[in-house]
């Protein structure tokens, strides 16, 4: 079971204290009213702990937000890669990230960096509050606060990378506080605060795998694996030692799956990733949950503009659809780019189960739930209840095979772990003795580029990596004057970090001063 059951206990609990006030107003005079709750009046027993660390899960969820008309907060890390294109021009501000003109008045900007610092006050709360709580289980204690540590690390890990200098907030703040309004601490700062949450987190408790979607020692440790990539690369360049460090964290995950294969895996085919029954499952290390009670799947903006896909009939936005360079740029026999098996498809079914008809154009099937919307022969349920993925087994694989080949080449399970990518997509791979250190890294950034599009990675890579995949050479470009294909304008040096927000600077004084080149 999702943990949205946790977060509707919590709304549940409010509730019922405040029932609990109504109806005892007897001594309404001479007791403290129990529905003026406040942080210190709350925290009070186990099922507060709980009931708080799900509030936090539930803040994950901004990335589904209103961007404005035919726009979702999500596109803010698709629309600039290039790798998509939209088919509608209603919305200004998502035009504007596609031609990478944005700047910090765009709603994706203020939306992300509001909806993770919301995640990161109430990550705070929970880590403040939740130690004086007793009697509590020490055990569940410590797990619950080891959960709220990795959440915490995993808003900052987006702050850093998109902003660079960001402010590091670790304490609940009131306008009493005597931080309020805090400057930017270093990069470093905030790298050194990620790596401690989630060391913390890593010794916490956790179980390897945890179905309901909370987070696992499976997926601390694959984060861990990600934030040493990356520290490894720009901006950070650590270099070899952070390589060895990334090399190590995602191998544990990697020994783990092969002692338990039916606990973390690969899916045996593509269909499976998008197929609601396996949320949280398998190849799904850590997924944003959704459930139509409290929110249904965010990712609907990648249906065709007015093509009738889904139970909805002609419907859809159209505003993230891939360019055709990119969905050309598949190796040919690529299982990824087949019709309706892989990644996108052509065709589909009128109102997601009647005739067949042909698209026109390729769209991105990767998000795609047929339970819910529909295929051959098979109405949809109507209820989208798909999980969003953030940490898949493949993107594991592909993170030990760069990292253990930029520590020394690739070995056997470099190879091993790039193969099994490529084996799925019905490729053939060419033996190690022919892959030199530099051929061996860009067969794994194509891997990355190919296998994990459209799942909000893909602009990080190009952070970290400096580096764009370029759809017609089959090479890698500089990000400093790649041009995307999407919008033929060109990357710059100011697109290595986001703006800060506009609002945000305006009501901070000390949130100075503005990213280069904005």
């Amino acid at each position: 079971m999702k943990y949205t059951r946790y977060y509707k206990a919590f709304t549940m609990l409010f509730a019922g204290v405040t029932m609990a006030g109504m109806l005892g107003c007897s001594d309404f005079l001479e007791e403290q009213d129990p529905s003026n709750l406040t942080p210190d009046s709350y925290y009070t027993i186990p099922d507060h702990a709980e009931s708080a660390l799900a509030a936090v899960y539930a803040d994950t969820r901004f990335i589904g937000g209103d961007g404005g008309i035919f726009s979702s907060t999500w596109q803010l890390l698709e629309a600039p890669t290039g790798t998509s294109t939209t088919e509608t021009a209603q919305n200004s501000d998502l035009n504007n990230l596609y031609g990478l003109v944005y700047d910090g008045r765009t709603q994706h900007v203020i939306n992300y960096w509001n909806g993770l610092y919301r995640v990161i006050a109430n990550a705070n709360l929970v880590l403040d509050k939740v130690p004086s709580i007793t009697p509590m289980d020490e055990a569940q204690k410590k797990k619950v606060l080891g959960e709220a540590r990795f959440l915490r690390a995993w808003a900052y890990f987006y702050l850093v990378r998109l902003w660079g200098d960001v402010p590091l907030i670790t304490m609940p703040q009131t306008a009493a506080s005597e931080d309020f309004r805090p400057a930017p601490a270093s990069k470093e700062t905030v790298y050194d605060l990620i790596v401690e949450d989630l060391k913390t987190a890593e010794a916490a408790g956790l179980p390897w795998t945890d179905v309901s979607g909370r987070a696992s020692l499976a997926a601390t440790k694959s984060l861990l694996s990600q934030v040493y990539l990356t520290m490894a690369g720009f901006p950070l360049s650590k270099g070899a030692s952070h390589y060895q460090l990334a090399a190590e964290k995602s191998e544990e995950v990697i020994n783990y799956s092969l002692a338990n294969p039916l606990a973390i895996n690969l899916f045996p085919d593509y269909l499976t990733m998008h197929n609601e029954d396996f949320d949280n499952r398998i190849e799904h290390i850590f997924m944003l949950q959704y459930n139509v009670v409290v929110a249904g799947n965010p990712m609907n903006n990648m249906f065709p503009n007015f093509k009738p896909v889904t139970f909805a009939g002609p419907s859809g936005t159209g505003s993230t659809v891939p360019t055709v360079e990119f969905y050309e740029s598949y190796e040919d026999g690529d299982l990824r780019a087949k019709n309706q098996e892989g990644f996108f498809y052509t065709s589909y079914y009128t109102n997601g189960s009647g005739a067949p008809f042909d698209l026109g154009a390729p769209y991105i099937f990767k998000h795609f739930n047929q339970t819910a919307l529909g295929k051959e022969g098979v109405p949809g349920s109507r209820n989208n209840n798909l999980n969003v993925p953030l940490i898949r087994f493949a993107e594991v694989l592909l993170i030990y095979a760069e990292a253990q080949n930029e520590i020394g080449g690739p070995n056997a399970l470099a190879y091993e772990s790039m193969k099994r990518i490529r084996d799925r997509a019905k490729l053939s791979t060419p033996a190690m003795g022919t892959y030199t250190k530099d051929t061996f890294r860009e067969a794994v950034w194509r891997e990355r580029w190919h296998e994990l599009c459209y799942e909000q990675i893909t602009w990080f890579d190009m952070l970290r990596l400096r580096k764009v995949y370029n759809e017609l050479t089959n090479g890698f470009d500089d990000f400093v004057g790649h041009v995307n294909q999407s919008s033929n304008e060109t990357l710059q040096s100011k697109h290595l970090l986001m703006p800060y927000p506009l609002p945000e600077m305006q009501n901070n004084p000390n949130l100075q001063p503005q990213n280069p080149g904005y």
